[in-house]
């Protein structure tokens, strides 16, 4: 196809490929120099996270559309994907759902509730596969060494052990009596109902317990619940008031107003008494997935 003459400049310029066992060579041709768009790490037709169904209020929240595609594309069945800012869990939902083993890191444990709650609330008990969570406390020996290091680590981990989200009006350092919220019904087109959260790490006494008490009725809220990790002395127990939430469908149902928690007794199975019979509304809840293809690969026909 071409002169020797030619061929020789194309040898000296490096465009003619010399297979390695004396087949016949080739014309080089590179990309930049051809018509078209190289691929692009753009993604137009992703929409963004968009919907009740998906939307968990993460601030960095990603589609999960955008990670299933990732996720395919670079990894098959059985392998492992990691992602060291882990945030609300996205990865690591599309991992378990594409049926990838997963690590997930993030440097907060409030993230690591959510990414908990995400994960039970996406996939039934049966599908869910056993997962371990490394560097929270596993017993109250923990949480005092947790404590000790990170004050708030420590009260955004106390209150994922009953639900609860961190008040949204709170700053750092500033401790008006409400660390946590979280809310309920008694029926799901009923009123919604809070119950504050006060999570205590140090010295407690019964002035705090009146404090909290008259905080509840300030805030309007039906409970409140101080999360300790010492047993309640004698006059913290007798500051508790004698007051009760009594359920308006279930009149013989009836909740303390204000409640004392250990640590060690959260850890027993000890819970936070208030009406359950309706799932709270403290966290976004994530739409419930099966595992199997995706919803890219449904619409390509790959089954």
């Amino acid at each position: 196809m071409f002169p020797p003459s030619e061929l020789d400049k194309l040898e000296e310029e490096g465009r003619i490929y010399w297979p390695p066992r004396g087949d016949m060579p080739a014309y080089k041709r590179y990309l930049d120099e051809m018509p078209g768009v190289p691929l692009q790490d753009i993604f137009i037709d992703i929409q963004p996270v968009v919907g009740k169904l998906e939307r968990l209020g993460y601030p960095t929240q990603k589609p999960e559309a955008l990670l299933e595609r990732i996720v395919r594309a670079s990894s098959n069945e059985g392998d492992l994907v990691l992602d060291p800012f882990c945030g609300c869990g996205t990865t690591v939902t599309v991992a378990e759902r594409l049926h990838r083993r997963w690590v997930g890191i993030d440097i907060t444990h409030l993230a690591i509730t959510l990414i908990k709650k995400r994960l039970h609330d996406t996939f039934s008990p049966e599908e869910l596969a056993p997962y371990e969570v490394i560097g929270e406390p596993a017993d109250a020996k923990g949480a005092e060494a947790l404590a000790a290091e990170n004050r708030h680590q420590f009260e955004w981990w106390a209150l994922g052990l009953v639900d609860a989200a961190p008040a949204q009006d709170k700053k750092k350092g500033a401790d008006k009596g409400v660390d946590g919220v979280l809310y309920f019904q008694e029926k799901d087109d009923g009123p919604y109902h809070k119950v504050i959260v006060q999570v205590k790490s140090g010295h407690v006494g019964a002035k705090e317990v009146r404090e909290l008490e008259g905080t509840r009725k300030q805030e309007k809220a039906e409970v409140a619940a101080l999360l300790t990790l010492k047993p309640p002395t004698r006059p913290m127990k007798e500051a508790v008031p004698a007051d009760y939430y009594v359920s308006a469908l279930f009149p013989d149902l009836r909740f303390p107003r204000l409640q004392i928690l250990t640590i060690a007794e959260l850890f027993a199975g000890k819970q936070l008494e208030y009406p359950r019979w309706v799932p709270p509304k403290t966290f976004k809840r994530a739409a419930r997935r099966r595992k199997g293809p995706t919803d890219e690969e449904k619409q390509q026909g790959l089954l």
